[in-house]
């Protein structure tokens, strides 16, 4: 469950104990990103050490040329000290420039191998698992949870470096003149209670802000996706209210965090220069007493300031940590998640036949308790083609949602040529079984690779034997660019035969043993509809089919009619046989009629405002 779904009602300890643990799994996913480019990252922290060693002798070298060079006056030294800073100064350059240019190699690489890893694992992920998770979170998670954790990444040869810079200056310091450095490292404590204290306090609300991001993701790609739908009810305002709702949310987060690192930094930046304070008044005095040289005087200085830097990034560093820990966590509660529908320990082939179904005896609910199907029994012979008609949440879907085993039943078994359709490789199943939606998805591509999804290797040939079984040929040719047009996003540059007879065309070029048409011509206008019928019985002659229909002359092309009722059949026959024998069935058919004259007469009143408002745009 997301994050920002989770119950509010659990005892604190409880909560804590949750938060815990989901902190332990964020980090080690975030330690499996690096644990591959081991070798990478001991690069990284070699080039930092050795520009670490540069940068500190700076400050030492300086002290001599001051002493040596300009105090005491010694021949040579100032030059020799000078060119000594140049060669350091190089050192430094050419290690930080490989540190960084390895610290985002390491992330970048790391990022792209976990996205990787998640958009295949939301691919293995059952259906009842997208039913419930909403797309934006989703894409949340595999754009900004994933670069969250990327940024934290980029920061560890760093990291690395300034704290091995603040170590070795302490050392250095502290040779130097350990009293003084006693004064000026003093306010280091306080640091490192103030930094807990901001971790404790920035991780919650960094896991509360990349919720509340994702929530926004999830109504912009809701109102994109849907724009035909806000368009159509004139409900622009309405998204742009709801977009402002989770914007000020997200905007209210930010202003937490914002104002957690508001208390942290100045305290980062104030700390340090007591330090720099105390060691320019103390060590000053000293200076005056002898018991000090300005060289190291100037050194000591240079030191605290060079501190100042990796002390300011603690704040930066924990910020982002905790918020990369929390996009891991997000990340982690999808990885965690297997898949329900996987092979069994020996799953078998495909097994050779016609493509013989059999519904024995099948119970399944999509909640436990509430069952769609209750002792559902057909049997569909090789070749046979046959329709199942039934009220508006029948299970008449739902039969077809379970032959590719979208989802498990819970009792009984569906047979597939002679086998379980469980024991059978999944992959192996789901390419024997061709489906034609309701919703017709196409992908933004061309025409041709659209048809060719299931094999994107097939001949040209072969993709032109499909459309024109599907009765696409024609009006593909008619096009410009022919099978390379360009189709936009969800094919709705196409009408909606169109969009029917290219998903056709897709199942047929797959060649399936079984072909199941589900309410494939209840997005196509009924003067239109004849178009696809005579496709779809050129298809499904000789062909294993289950036809999920509501109109009268699609269920005709069946070879026999189930009529299901209650999650079982109740009466089968052929067409005309039900319609004289069956009041149930003329019943549905008429409940259908009814619906489909209802929505002809909407959309003529829809047609005729637009054209009214046409007009008066005109005659304005």
């Amino acid at each position: 469950m997301p994050p920002d779904d989770r119950s509010t009602d659990e005892p604190p300890e409880a909560a804590s104990d949750t938060t815990s643990l989901n902190n332990r799994a964020g980090w080690r996913l975030l330690g499996e990103m690096v644990r591959p480019q081991r070798k990478s990252v001991a690069l990284g922290v070699l080039a930092g050490l050795a520009w670490t060693l540069a940068k500190v002798a700076v400050p030492s070298v300086t002290r001599l040329a001051i002493d040596r060079g300009i105090v005491d006056k010694e021949e040579g030294a100032l030059a020799r000290y000078v060119v000594i800073m140049l060669i350091l100064g190089v050192i430094s350059a050419i290690c930080m420039g490989f540190r960084r240019y390895n610290a985002f190699g390491i992330a970048w690489r790391a990022e792209t191998e976990l996205r990787q890893r998640l958009f295949a694992h939301l691919q293995r992920l059952h259906f009842a698992f997208h039913d419930q998770a909403q797309t934006g979170h989703l894409m949340a998670r595999s754009a900004t949870d994933v670069q969250q954790a990327q940024q934290f990444l980029v920061m560890i040869p760093i990291t690395i470096s300034n704290v091995v810079t603040m170590v070795a200056i302490t050392i250095i310091l502290f040779s130097i003149n350990p009293g003084l450095a006693a004064l000026a490292l003093c306010a280091l404590p306080l640091i490192n209670v103030f930094a807990k204290r901001f971790g404790q306090q920035v991780h919650p609300a960094s896991l509360a802000m990349q919720a509340e991001l994702a929530g926004l993701a999830t109504v912009v790609e809701e109102t994109i996706t849907g724009i035909r739908v806000v368009k159509g009810f004139g409900a622009e305002q309405v998204q742009a209210e709801r977009l402002g709702q989770q914007g000020q949310r997200a905007l209210e987060r930010a202003l937490v965090l914002a104002r957690i690192r508001a208390r942290f930094n100045p305290i980062l930046d104030f700390l340090p220069t007591l330090g720099l304070v105390a060691v320019l008044w103390y060590g000053g005095n000293q200076v005056l007493n002898g018991s000090l040289s300005l060289g190291e005087l100037t050194a000591f200085n240079v030191y605290v300031v060079m501190l100042i830097p990796p002390l300011r990034m603690t704040g930066m560093l924990v910020a982002q940590a905790q918020r990369a820990v929390a996009a891991a966590q997000r990340i982690d509660e999808i990885l965690a998640t297997d898949p329900a529908i996987v092979d069994r320990t020996k799953a078998v082939e495909l097994p050779t036949g016609g493509g013989d179904l059999v519904f024995d005896d099948v119970h399944f609910g999509y909640i436990e308790g509430r069952p769609v199907l209750n002792g559902f029994s057909m049997h569909v012979k090789p070749g046979e083609s046959v329709a199942i008609v039934g009220a508006t949440g029948s299970g008449k879907t739902t039969v077809a949602r379970l032959i590719p085993r979208f989802y498990d039943i819970d009792g009984g078994r569906i047979m597939l040529d002679g086998t379980d359709i469980r024991d059978m490789k999944v992959r192996d199943l789901r390419q024997a079984v061709g489906i034609v939606f309701e919703d017709t998805f196409l992908f933004s591509d061309t025409i041709r690779n659209n048809i060719a999804f299931a094999d994107p290797q097939a001949s040209q040939e072969k993709v032109e034997r499909a459309a024109r079984l599907a009765g696409a040929h024609d009006f593909i040719t008619s096009f410009e660019d022919g099978y390379d047009t360009m189709i936009g996003e969800r094919g709705f540059s196409l009408s909606g035969g169109q969009r029917q007879r290219v998903a056709l065309a897709r199942a047929i070029l797959a060649d399936p043993r079984v072909l199941i048409l589900d309410d494939a011509t209840s997005s196509v206008d009924p003067t239109k509809e004849h178009e696809i019928r005579e496709a779809l019985a050129e298809v499904m002659r000789n062909r294993t089919t289950v036809v999920i229909a509501h109109r009268p002359a699609t269920i005709a092309l069946a070879d026999r009619v189930v009529l299901l009722d209650g999650g079982r059949v109740v009466a089968e026959g052929t067409h005309e046989g039900l319609l004289q024998t069956e009041p149930r069935y003329r019943e549905v058919l008429a409940q259908q009629a009814a619906y489909e004259a209802e929505k002809a007469r909407k959309e003529a009143e829809g047609a005729g405002e637009d054209a009214d408002a046409d007009d008066a745009v005109v005659s304005a």
